[in-house]
């Protein structure tokens, strides 16, 4: 799975920063060899990959989304599954089960035999076509990085990272994730259509006869030291507070609730969406060439975080209100710096 057993990163945090967007856009380069566009798409899964969160890609068929996971697992070197998720899928058939093996002796025992959630990178594709049963096997994995089958607990690989694909949920056949499955995607983003040069790119890339391979830039070790000193990127409190204003405006009936969400969500964000815009808000900061988080950071990865954390009501389905306009409203309506507590 990996060649190397550590990696080691220079000492001073500046050098540290500075190797990690060349080992980033190193990465980002290999993808770019084999993914055409969705640049946006692209640097979201990978702040949410060096975060070390789940991510939840939502467009139709054929956009790319499959290739685009299993390009990153060539890139990091990582082992990566594939789980098709189909309405006949079992729990069992994604954790594992256990069976009745055969020793050498001829007695019989117990055996723990591994799904194919036992990789660094997996891929739920077409999650939300399973049954509600199936897709809460996913749950534990996703939040404990373990597995519990027959009352023992088994934990998985790390890295560990589960990128789920889905159709719009009004597409026929499908069935729409729980609040708390999608509470447990770090991101959520959007894969739209390619324009027209990207698609006559995409043409002239897969309809010839050799095809193009993203090589090895990364492996485990570093990826684990990477996700390790993006924790440790500074963070302000009253920054920190931004993020969480952010997330409380998110309630309805609170007192900085903008008026599209105390009219058309039911719940709003917990707080994981709080943590997971700091974390982003970190990675972006070090790209950018800074070791402390800006208001800006936060604000940035509002959209991506917050949109699968808004529970909408029938009254927004009605009038075709979708999440990121609210996710916008919020933002354009917390203001930076908490003016009670500046005056005080």
């Amino acid at each position: 799975m990996t060649e190397s057993m550590t990696f080691t990163l220079p000492a001073d945090p500046r050098e540290r920063a500075e190797l990690f967007r060349t080992r980033y856009e190193a990465v980002r380069a290999e993808l770019g060899k084999v993914i055409v566009g969705q640049k946006e798409v692209l640097d979201t899964v990978l702040r949410a990959f060096f975060a070390g969160g789940n991510v939840l890609l939502e467009g139709v068929p054929g956009l790319g989304k499959t290739m685009l996971v299993r390009t990153l697992a060539d890139s990091m070197h990582l082992e990566f599954s594939r789980i098709q998720f189909t309405p006949d899928l079992m729990p069992a058939d994604v954790v594992g089960t256990t069976v009745v093996s055969e020793t050498p002796d001829g007695r019989r025992s117990l055996a723990f035999q591994k799904g194919p959630i036992f990789a660094n990178i997996v891929l739920a594709d077409e999650v939300n076509r399973a049954t509600p049963k199936t897709q809460s096997a996913l749950l534990e994995a996703m939040q404990e990085h373990s597995v519990t089958v027959g009352g023992t607990t088994h934990r998985l690989v790390e890295p560990f990272l589960v990128i789920a694909t889905q159709n719009p949920i009004d597409m026929e056949g499908t069935y729409p994730l729980p609040e708390a499955q999608l509470d447990r995607f770090l991101v959520k983003v959007i894969v739209t259509y390619t324009t027209r040069e990207e698609l006559n790119e995409v043409l002239a890339r897969t309809t010839r006869g050799d095809q193009t391979r993203a090589g090895r830039v990364m492996d485990a070790p570093e990826v684990l030291a990477w996700r390790r000193f993006v924790r440790e990127v500074a963070l302000a409190p009253h920054v920190a507070d931004y993020a969480t204003r952010l997330v409380m405006a998110t309630h309805p009936g609170s007192a900085t609730a903008t008026d599209l969400v105390n009219r058309y969500v039911r719940f709003g964000s917990s707080p994981r969406g709080a943590q997971a815009l700091v974390v982003l808000a970190k990675v972006r900061a070090m790209l950018e060439g800074r070791y402390n988080v800006s208001f800006r950071d936060v604000a940035l990865e509002a959209p991506s975080v917050l949109r699968h954390r808004l529970i909408r009501n029938f009254e927004a389905e009605a009038d075709h209100v979708e999440p990121d306009r609210i996710v916008a409203e919020i933002v354009a309506a917390t203001p930076q710096q908490d003016l009670l507590q500046a005056a005080r």
